[in-house]
């Protein structure tokens, strides 16, 4: 049984909506004119909200632009009604976030539909919620309170609601990736897609084809047309991984991609429009690989708007015992395993270590560790099987 409030000034209105959709099995609430209307719905949570457009005082449009703009803005879906066939006003209520918009006279059907799947819409953005969520509990964290890290932090916080681009730089193992996902997840494109490329790891010869895409024939096993990494982020994200690794051709692309916010695929003269915010990470020095003739330096700046540079773990010992706990932590509920601790000896044995790999390398030792050896970790285990 969902909740529902209507708010017309016409009794006749309100009483044959509220009886529509009592019959229905819903529990509706009633409101006399938009000032009424706009108290209850911020005082009480409603599943589903009918409207009317015209009303003495404040009107429809008033009463949607309050529930839907500002901080306590709700996410209920709102049904607008109107008398009269005002494609304007329709117009102006879908973009101030009405879900639909109804005319008078009333149709039973329309009114039924309208309802349902306006109350499916909203419990498929609940179910979205939860889950965002819990992927984002068990996602990319940035875990540490060390100055060196605290600096990346307050760059991500700035930069991710922007649409500039970023250019990630570190050692192998740091968390590039991570640092990509959480500007991702904090921009305004949450909620499109997070394309990854990793182009260290795509044969030269194929990378055009992934990022642009291709059309069927235009080589060899190309057997169908096929979108590429720049279609796909479309109104989303593009994380390039590795960059400095891409071919000298495939540079030249996508600075074009670049400028021209358009790319086209291999195999045809057909220019495609893309919407895409660019991410690129490298563990190289590009000014030295500018030098060498292996990067292109206007690419470099094209990508360079905010240079993160993320610390090696060598620089953030003192995170160390952070890190310990996060990792024990996700890696006994993944194994199945008792949690386990780490004494004090063994956190300072694990940070006196060097860590080449970095993050990467340490959560492996964490997770051999916590496999073969007790309940309680000690220094003489680290010397053991680190």
């Amino acid at each position: 049984m969902a909740k529902l409030l209507i708010i017309d000034d016409e009794r006749g209105i309100r009483n044959t909506l509220r009886e529509i959709l009592a019959d229905e099995g819903h529990e509706v609430e009633i409101a006399e004119n938009g000032k009424q209307g706009l108290e209850m719905a911020q005082a009480k949570a409603f599943d589903l909200i009918f409207s009317d457009i015209k009303m003495p005082e404040m009107d429809g449009i008033e009463v949607l632009k309050a529930l839907k703009e500002g901080e306590e803005a709700i996410d209920t879906p709102i049904v607008m009604i109107s008398g009269h066939g005002d494609v304007e006003t329709a117009v102006q209520a879908l973009k101030l976030g009405a879900y639909d918009f109804l005319l008078k006279p009333l149709d039973l059907n329309r009114i039924l539909i309208t309802t349902k799947n306006a109350l499916e819409s909203k419990s498929l953005k609940q179910e979205t919620k939860q889950l965002r969520k819990k992927i984002s509990d068990h996602g990319p964290q940035m875990i540490g309170k060390s100055a060196a890290i605290a600096r990346v932090r307050e760059i991500i916080d700035k930069v991710a609601p922007t649409e500039a681009r970023v250019l990630i730089t570190g050692p192998n193992g740091t968390g590039k990736e991570v640092v990509a996902h959480l500007i991702h997840e904090q921009s305004p494109r949450a909620n499109g897609p997070m394309v990854e490329v990793n182009c260290a790891a795509i044969p030269s010869e194929l990378i055009e084809s992934e990022l642009f895409g291709h059309m069927k024939g235009s080589f060899t096993g190309a057997v169908k047309d096929r979108a590429g990494k720049f279609e796909q982020a479309d109104g989303g994200t593009l994380f390039l991984d590795e960059i400095g690794d891409m071919s000298l051709a495939a540079q030249t692309k996508v600075l074009r991609a670049l400028q021209e916010s358009e790319i086209t695929r291999v195999g045809s003269d057909k220019p495609i429009k893309v919407n895409v915010r660019v991410l690129a990470a490298t563990n190289k020095d590009l000014v030295k690989e500018i030098a060498e003739g292996n990067f292109r330096e206007d690419l470099f700046h094209r990508l360079n708007v905010i240079p993160v540079a993320v610390p090696p773990l060598k620089d953030r010992l003192e995170d160390i015992p952070l890190l310990v706990e996060h990792f024990t932590a996700r890696i006994c509920d993944e194994q199945g395993i008792a949690p386990k601790t780490f004494d004090e000896g063994a956190i300072k044995a694990l940070q006196s270590r060097e860590w080449t790999g970095n993050i990467r390398q340490l959560r492996n030792v964490i997770e051999r560790l916590i496999i073969l050896a007790g309940n309680t970790i000690t220094a003489e285990d680290v010397n053991m099987y680190a």
